[in-house]
């Protein structure tokens, strides 16, 4: 499964990068705003700051609601870096767009998706990636890991090679089992990575260790 980290903080991304398992980057104007990221030249160049810090996809997202601003947004932050991949809304225009990217050999990330029926729309329409929000669905009392499932069997059943980028990621368990499920992609925060390095008993017997270690060479 790749790790992607859901931020545009440059820190961590630097941080994930260093530690040797980052495949790409996720972005939105929210991540944008939060880092005060703000008017349209200065979030062109921090997209390429990110491409330049790591060796796999970043996704950039288009603001257009509209299908020809899709187009013109997305063919802009394309042409910006070979590692963007155009992130798109999952509506009706948003897969359109897909469709039109998709023939011109530009990856897409088709995001907000909720329900298996979209998640089966953006690989019809051959997007790269296709974004289900696990945790959102969480948050209202809905098995965000099911519509995982529900996608990865329907992608197997027919061959789609639209990866299931498992987004709005929480927490390690998410991670774990995402990763059980067979989910191709994750992006969360950089806490939730850190995460699948703590156990207790690897505390413990690392302690053990240099205690021995230090008994047996004073």
């Amino acid at each position: 499964m790749k790790f992607f980290i859901d931020t545009a903080n440059l820190a961590q991304i630097k941080e994930a990068q260093s530690l040797g398992v980052l495949d790409g980057v996720t972005t939105n104007p929210s991540l944008m705003a939060k880092e005060g990221i703000t008017g349209k030249d200065n979030i062109l160049k921090h997209y390429v700051d990110i491409c330049n810090l790591v060796d796999g996809d970043v996704s950039a997202e288009v603001n257009a609601l509209d299908f020809e601003g899709m187009v013109k947004e997305g063919e802009e932050l394309a042409d910006l870096h070979e590692q963007i991949v155009v992130k798109l809304p999952m509506t009706k225009e948003g897969v359109q767009a897909a469709k039109y990217f998709s023939d011109k050999g530009i990856k897409t990330n088709v995001t907000l998706v909720f329900s298996a029926g979209q998640a089966l729309l953006a690989a019809k329409a051959g997007a790269t990636y296709v974004s289900p929000f696990l945790g959102r669905l969480d948050d209202v009392s809905t098995d965000g890991l099911n519509l995982i499932q529900e996608i990865r069997e329907i992608y197997d059943n027919y061959g789609y090679e639209t990866q299931i980028l498992s987004a709005s990621v929480r927490h390690t368990m998410h991670i774990v089992n995402c990763a059980k499920i067979g989910s191709d992609v994750m992006t969360g925060p950089l806490s939730a990575i850190y995460g699948l390095l703590k156990h207790p008993l690897t505390d413990i017997g690392l302690a053990q260790f240099v205690a021995d270690f230090e008994k047996g060479n004073k």
